[in-house]
């Protein structure tokens, strides 16, 4: 691994999120993806198994279909069909929630809906599979299979391609000769990356969910609901960003500009309004347009209860505002936290030079997920052992042989942190973001007890070029995310990606 001093600094946005670096100090390839939705191809590595389509429908209520969707987002399609079914949202469920544009093959459950009654829906292809006796949750989904273009690529990308999988099979530990001689002919390998949230997890234009969730750990729902229904961002219309000032004017202030230069300098540390705001919410709710709908039911709670600015940080009045949004996204908000401090934990052990590919002493590292599919290099975190300083040896013959993976925490009420210098660096980004383990037993769906998740992303990658154009193709265990593997290549900032 590159010493710190010589890593390639990564984009301001991914700062503002925690991710300090790339791996591969490579120069990148440039180019753009998603030029069209077929340049993005995912399809769910499904771990579900559905009954026969003929089973008894008292027993198993859900159809199951595999549908193929292109420039869909998942959660507009769920609503799509089903109001084409004349039921409700709540009997459509599914494993993972996939990008917009792109062509996405995922498995869906609606429950008590019979096959002939399935709708036409143009860019959706539906085929029927069986029946089940639950929906579809999160944990059916294995991983996804990727195949992406990059388009625009320089005319440099097969050598650079080869260099940067070179800087990636080392960091991953492989000690495998890549497929491939010729750069031209493209090039396959295991090849490893720090297992980063992705810039989706924070918001790549706005990227505040991660604030808004420190604020509610550190029990300043005030600032919480100021961030996130204020604070406007460069990157924002005019109109929304008309309407955040407005709403920081009603606080008193604020930081603005979320994810700008102030974000990156410190993303744990936002300059609080001073509640010496007018608080007049009905005037916020003028300028708020319509299509910032969480926002505006946020200031609705507020105008209905007269908030004062100055009320204090932890009065009701404030959480019940922000509890306007749907219980999901209050989950979403400390999961954001989570993942921040998560990318903080792995960019300062890369920064300390630590491998992620083996342990150290008091590291706490998962065991493999035996019923993963093959192509899956997947954690079971489940299954936790801390490492001793006489078992480091030991343990990392079993990272070798992909049977174990070092983890760090998302934290949460029930974790406990690790020893040695991987503990110290835990500790040491806790401490900085003001925030304990305890701090997160909060109310309703604010509330975690947390786990532990690998930090190394690893997967056989195969390369190929047509056209000149980069076709990757991999394999992510779910929770993983393609950006994070292919930000080493492209070297572009997140909107790129």
């Amino acid at each position: 691994m590159a010493p710190a001093d010589t890593l390639r600094e990564a984009h301001p946005t991914e700062r503002a999120a925690g991710i300090d670096h790339y791996v591969s100090d490579a120069d990148g390839i440039g180019g753009r993806l998603r030029e069209s939705p077929e340049d993005f191809r995912v399809r769910e590595l499904e771990a579900f198994e559905p009954e026969p389509l003929d089973a008894d429908t008292g027993s198993y209520p859900a159809l199951v279909v595999r549908v193929t969707l292109r420039n869909w987002d998942t959660n507009d399609f769920a609503r799509r069909i089903s109001d084409a079914l004349g039921i409700s949202r709540e009997r459509v469920s599914w494993a993972g929630t996939k990008d917009k544009r792109a062509v996405t093959t995922q498995l869906f459950t609606l429950r008590e809906v019979d096959p002939d009654d399935l709708p036409a829906i143009r860019g959706a292809d539906i085929e029927v599979l069986g029946r089940a006796g639950r929906g579809l949750s999160f944990g059916d989904l294995a991983g996804n299979a990727f195949e992406i273009r990059v388009t625009d690529a320089v005319s440099e990308a097969p050598e650079r391609v080869a260099d940067v999988v070179a800087d990636l099979r080392a960091f991953g530990g492989d000690g495998e000769e890549p497929g491939a001689s010729d750069p031209d002919d493209g090039v396959s390998a295991t090849v490893g990356v720090p297992n980063y949230f992705g810039q989706q997890r924070f918001g790549s234009r706005r990227p505040v969910t991660h604030r808004v969730g420190l604020a509610v750990v550190r029990d300043d729902f005030r600032e919480a609901v100021r961030l996130y229904a204020g604070n406007p961002s460069e990157a924002e219309p005019d109109d929304t960003r008309a309407a955040r000032d407005r709403v920081d004017a009603a606080f008193g202030g604020g930081g603005g500009d979320a994810g700008g230069a102030d974000a990156v300098a410190d993303s744990t540390a936002d300059p609080a309004a001073d509640g010496t705001g007018d608080g007049d919410w009905e005037a916020c709710l003028d300028a708020i347009p319509g299509k910032l709908r969480f926002e505006r039911s946020m200031v609705h709670r507020l105008a209905e209860r007269d908030v004062a600015p100055d009320a204090p940080p932890d009065h009701e009045d404030w959480r019940h505002a922000l509890e306007a949004v749907p219980s999901n996204l209050q989950r979403l908000f400390v999961n954001a936290a989570q993942s921040f401090l998560f990318n903080r934990v792995l960019s300062e052990r890369l920064r300390r030079g630590l491998p992620f590919d083996r342990p150290v002493a008091g590291d706490v590292v998962c065991f493999a997920d035996g019923d993963a599919p093959d192509e899956l290099y997947a954690p079971d975190t489940d299954r936790l052992q801390r490492v001793d300083e006489d078992r480091v040896s030991v343990v990392t013959r079993h990272c070798e042989r992909g049977r174990a993976f070092v983890t760090a925490p998302l934290v949460g009420t029930e974790t406990d942190l690790g020893g040695g210098e991987p503990g110290e660096i835990e500790r040491e980004v806790l401490a900085d973001a003001g925030i304990e383990p305890g701090d997160f037993a909060l109310p309703g769906d604010f509330d975690s007890a947390g786990t532990r998740r690998a930090i190394l992303l690893r997967s056989d990658l195969d390369v190929t070029f047509e056209d000149g154009d980069p076709r990757f193709a991999f394999a992510l265990p779910s929770g993983s995310y393609a950006t994070v593997l292919l930000r080493e290549f492209t070297k572009r900032g997140p909107l790129d990606l």
